[in-house]
């Protein structure tokens, strides 16, 4: 099979020679990489790949030689029964007596009865649909079930049907140096490229130096050249809210594949929708922050854009002041939104949702509109048609 990848990659044009053939199979035959595919791959490359003008071709052919052959994912292991884990204090609720349960009209009927609640209340409350409590059906409160509520001191969400959060969550900070699972997450980001060279020269120049010495009479004249990098500049913003739980292992794979692929990258991260402040610290966030104004004045318009969330939460996060769920925002996440487009042109958003759940999530059909149907799954094929979107 390895004498398959050497035969493969010269009939595809690339100059692999034999001595490098045999270094590989010295490596291989020192076990200086675990074996996994993954490992095989990068150890490969840098033993028979001497120019980056090559790579995406020793991935095309490496992928056909080596189709199939990834190890499946282990064994999962036995899954307790979500009902065993939950405190005894939550309310349960059927099915049925969910869809009972109505919520309370809206965003302004929500606060105002809040307000009123606050004013009112003096005691504990378990149980009730009425009360700040725990284990019932209020609006408000924790560890029961409402369809539109405020939820008031909850460890973590349950349900996510929450339009406000008045807790202090914290977030961890997505990994760049994950291993990633498929190589194809790279391939789909390479259309987005364009090679130049500039700074200071850091590299030799071969034919730069072999023209300057024959001109000169065959004394030695050295040229040196700047390193050939992307010069793609990139802004990345990063949703961290609690409905990213479910997505973070493609969205870390995704994260370190963009720290590979361009250098011009900067990254911020938000919580459901951009508004009037970012972050770069996900442990340092509530004291940290960067004002998006400042992010739109440093970065010019020739930056392209690039939006990973799953767009899930209350449409009053998006169309209302004061419809984020974990602060009071002056002015709605569509104001800031259209703030950022009308500044790069050039502006996609990955979903890591399924596309064909879309259409049942208010929310995500709002973002969609904002950025002008330029919203795609993260997927392969989606990756793909989003890179070509900003190349246009």
């Amino acid at each position: 099979m390895f004498l398959n990848l050497f035969t493969e990659l010269r009939t595809a044009g690339l100059p692999v020679s034999l001595k490098e053939y045999l270094t590989l199979m010295d490596a291989m035959e020192q076990r200086v990489i675990p074996q996994s595919v993954d490992d095989f791959y990068y150890l490969s490359r840098a033993a028979l790949v001497k120019d980056e003008r090559h790579l995406d071709r020793f991935d095309r052919v490496f992928g056909h030689v080596f189709k199939g052959l990834e190890p499946p994912e282990g064994d999962m292991p036995v899954e307790l029964p979500e009902e065993w884990l939950r405190k005894i204090t939550e309310k349960l609720l059927t099915d049925e007596e969910k869809a009972q349960i109505e919520a309370m009209g809206g965003w302004e009927k929500l606060m105002e009865t809040l307000k009123k609640r606050l004013e009112e209340q003096e005691k504990r409350h378990q149980g009730g649909s009425k009360w700040i409590g725990t284990a019932g059906t209020s609006p408000f409160g924790a560890y029961g079930y409402n369809p539109e509520g405020i939820r008031i001191g909850q460890e973590e969400s349950r349900h996510r049907r929450a339009v406000k959060v008045w807790d202090k969550r914290e977030f961890k900070n997505l990994d760049d140096t994950v291993e990633l699972g498929t190589r194809n997450i790279k391939m789909a980001l390479r259309r987005l490229r364009h090679f130049a060279r500039d700074g200071s020269p850091t590299e030799f120049d071969l034919p730069g130096t072999i023209k300057a010495t024959a001109h000169n009479g065959g004394y030695l004249d050295i040229k040196m050249v700047a390193e050939r990098k992307n010069s793609i500049k990139v802004l990345l913003f990063l949703d961290i809210g609690g409905s990213m739980d479910d997505h973070v292992k493609v969205c870390e794979e995704l994260f370190s594949a963009t720290r590979t692929e361009f250098k011009n990258l900067e990254f911020f991260y938000f919580h459901n929708c951009p508004y009037e402040t970012v972050w770069k610290d996900n442990r340092r966030r509530h004291s940290e922050r960067i004002d998006t104004l400042e992010v739109l004045r440093t970065y010019p318009s020739d930056y392209k854009c690039i939006f990973v969330g799953d767009a899930t939460m209350s449409p009053y996060e998006i169309t209302y002041p004061g419809g984020s769920v974990e602060h009071w925002n002056e002015e709605a996440g569509a104001v800031w939104m259209q703030r950022i487009l009308m500044t790069y042109k050039h502006a996609v958003w990955l979903n890591p949702q399924p596309a064909r759940s879309w259409s049942y999530t208010p929310s995500i059909e709002v973002l969609s509109q904002l950025m002008e149907d330029r919203m795609y799954p993260l997927t392969l094929e989606g990756l793909d048609t989003a890179m070509k979107e900003l190349t246009h």
